[in-house]
Formats: structure tokens, sequence, C-alpha cells
């Protein structure tokens, strides 16, 4: 991938200040074991109970959602795209979801089970699950090793985010196991497809153990393709994909075009997160407060509106009611104007990359749209466990990260 001026920021996507750093945390470590980490999606609505799709509710342990759906059509006999599902989970924990399902019967979908997964409460609805269609997620999550006798930090802690609000970033999930997903957004964006492959097929090894990715990585930098293809597992799909396209065809942007496009839209949009984490670093210390030309995100619609009088306004953010936006940027996304529009543009301009760009040849359209700097926190629960563990839950709204609520609380 070429290199420029943003290369050096653009590697440190998982930083990101905590609105109480000036507070002890409680230090500690989560996900000892899956079961110290619990997720339960709460859904936008239920099934009809008619229809095409098959909605399930889909538990598993230490799979990710990628891995779980994979499974679950191979056991039914169906394409991986007839499964969808409202939001991704994590893969060291134990998660419960919904998944729709075409083309298939409810008692086949109750009778699956495999290791570690199965379904059940299976209903027939009209349409099939998007992507954000989920109301939010009750967190159940386990500290342990924290300092001794810390849980009157933590509440101390989650009083404040109570008060002010969660920042919205977006979590180290969001970027991809080598915390450089984002990078890949940048280069599809920028129709650097050379770049691209270079980044996904070669290049820093990140966290992997698998010694067939490495192998395969490794074969690639030295232009091997057939030998690197070869060792790639078939588990690592988008990897595969770009590879055999590219043993076949030559093509850089043939190869890329052979990944998934539900795959292709998650690197563009890892991009986009990257650049509301960047507005939201520079806007922490007055997330809780509007200014003059902000597009004021209205908690209860999810719509915008432009703040024309910061001071008459700011009684509602204080409230809650409403909360600054940031930018998910895009082809057709409004910006604001005064202090946080010339904020926006410069962040925009950083990247070389203009809004039109966001529309790509290969079918991907970020159309852009708002969203809010910060988040409320419900249904708080804190208990000890022992001297040096407690327990804390909590729910947050759709899109947000529980990653974001431990990094406040824990950061020492």
């Amino acid at each position: 991938m070429d290199s420029d001026r943003s290369d050096g920021e653009l590697v440190s996507a998982a930083e990101r200040p905590c609105i109480t750093a000036h507070m002890p945390g409680t230090g500690g470590v989560i996900k000892e074991c899956p079961e110290d980490f619990r997720v339960d999606e709460i859904p936008l609505y239920a099934p009809c109970g008619e229809g095409e799709h098959v909605f399930a509710r889909l538990r598993k342990r230490g799979i990710a959602t990628f891995e779980a759906v994979r499974q679950v059509a191979e056991r039914l006999g169906i394409p991986e795209r007839y499964v969808t599902y409202a939001g991704l989970k994590d893969a060291r924990a134990v998660t419960s979801q919904w998944i729709s399902i075409f083309g298939v019967t409810e008692e086949a979908v109750e009778a699956v089970r495999l290791p570690n997964l199965e379904l059940g409460e299976a209903r027939r609805h009209a349409n099939r699950l998007k992507l954000g269609h989920l109301r939010g997620n009750r967190f159940d999550i386990v500290v342990r090793n924290a300092e001794p006798g810390s849980l009157p930090r933590a509440r101390a802690i989650m009083d404040v985010l109570l008060r002010r609000g969660v920042p919205n970033y977006y979590g180290e999930q969001r970027f991809g196991v080598r915390g450089d997903g984002h990078l890949y957004g940048r280069a599809l964006l920028r129709r650097d497809y050379q770049g691209f492959l270079d980044r996904m097929l070669g290049g820093p090894p990140g966290t992997t153990l698998d010694e067939r990715i490495l192998e395969s990585r490794r074969l690639y930098d030295e232009g091997k393709l057939e030998a690197a293809y070869d060792s790639m597992p078939i588990k690592k799909r988008a990897e595969k994909k770009a590879l055999g396209a590219l043993v076949r065809f030559g093509d850089v942007e043939t190869a890329v075009r052979a990944i998934p496009k539900r795959m292709r839209q998650i690197y563009a949009s890892s991009f986009q997160s990257w650049l509301f984490n960047r507005i939201l670093v520079q806007r922490l210390e007055t997330i809780d407060q509007l200014l003059e030309g902000d597009l004021a995100y209205l908690h209860r619609s999810g719509r915008v509106f432009r703040v024309e009088d910061a001071e008459l306004e700011q009684p509602r953010c204080t409230a809650f009611e409403v909360s600054p936006s940031g930018p998910m940027f895009g082809s057709r996304m409004t910006a604001p104007g005064g202090k946080p529009g010339e904020m926006e543009a410069e962040v925009l301009d950083s990247t070389g990359l203009l809004p039109k760009q966001f529309k790509t040849e290969q079918g991907l359209h970020m159309k852009g749209l708002r969203r809010s700097l910060r988040i409320p926190l419900r249904e708080v629960c804190l208990e000890p466990i022992d001297e040096t563990a407690y327990r804390v839950r909590f729910t947050l709204p759709s899109g947000s990260f529980a990653t974001v609520v431990l990094a406040e609380l824990l950061t020492p």
C-alpha cells in the first residue's frame, strides 16, 4: 500500500482517550473464559409468524458470528447468503442473538445442534434481518484481577457515564483482528486495489498463530501466488477467494471483486468509523455541549436538526434529549456548519478523499449519515464477587460497543 502523511495516524485506530481519564480506574482483565462475557441481543421487533424467512435465536459460545453463520448454512444445506443477522457478536463470549434464514422450515432450524452453537425459538417473518435491526444489547461481564477494593472507583466512573454519556467510539473489533480494517477501507475507496491485496494477503502477521496463514502471507510477499492459495486455510474465505481470482485472472481489481460484497462493505465502513473516532477525540471534552452549527442528534427518533442557537438548545442536551453528532462520511452526508463543519472538513481533507469517492465502481455506495457523539448508559448494576473481582451489567443501544465502557472502568 502506498504511504502518505496520514498512514502514521491510521495505524492508531484503537487509541481512544477516556472521558474519565482524570479518575482512577479499577484495573483488571476480562474474558478469562467465555462465560465471563455474556451478551444478549435486544431485538427491534418480533417475527410476525408468516413469511419466507425463519427468525431464530442463535446461542453460541466461543465462536465469531461469521463462523456461526457459515456452520448453520452448511448444516442446513443452503447458501451462506440466505442467513442474515442484525449485529456481530464477540467470539470469545457467550452470546445470544437473532438471525433470519431463507428457504427452510422451523423444524429444520430448531434441529440444528453443533458444538458450542444451537438455534431455538424459530418463527416465520416476511422480511430478512438486516444489519442494525436491533434495539440494543445487554451485557453481563466479570472483571477479574482488579485493584483490591476498587468497586467504589467503578461506581464513581459509572456515575459520570450515566450523567455525561458514554463516548460513542467504534470499538477495536470494528477494525479487525489486526487492527487495520480501516486501511483496507481506505484502499477500497481510493481504488488502490494492489495496496488492498498487499495488506490483506501479505504484510505483518498480526495476532494469528495459525502456521498456514503465516506461511500463506510469506508466500504471497514472495510472489508465489499458487502456493499462497494452497496454504491459506478455507476458513479465511475472503483471502481464499481473492487469492483464487488473482491466480486465475492475474488482475488485482478482479481479485478484490471476488471478495463477498458484504465483507468489502465492512472494510469501507471500518474507514468511516475511524474518521468518526477522530472527530470524537477532538470533541471529547465537550461531548455533552452543543456548538453553533452542530447537527444535533435526537435520541428518541435518530433524526438530526441544525443548531442555530446553542445556548437555547443546551438544556435539552443536558437532559440527554439531544446530543452533538459526528460524521459517518459518505457521498450524500449532510455537513454541519460553524466550527463543527470546519473540524469535519479538515479531517476528511487529510485523507485525500472527496465525498463522491464514497461511491465506488465496485457497487459500494456509502451514502453517509450522522451518529451521536455520545450514548446513554442504561440498567447499570455493579456487584462484588471477591476482593479483586466484580460483575458489571449494563445495556447499550444498537451500534455501540461495551469495550468503550470497559476501557473507562479498567484504565488505571
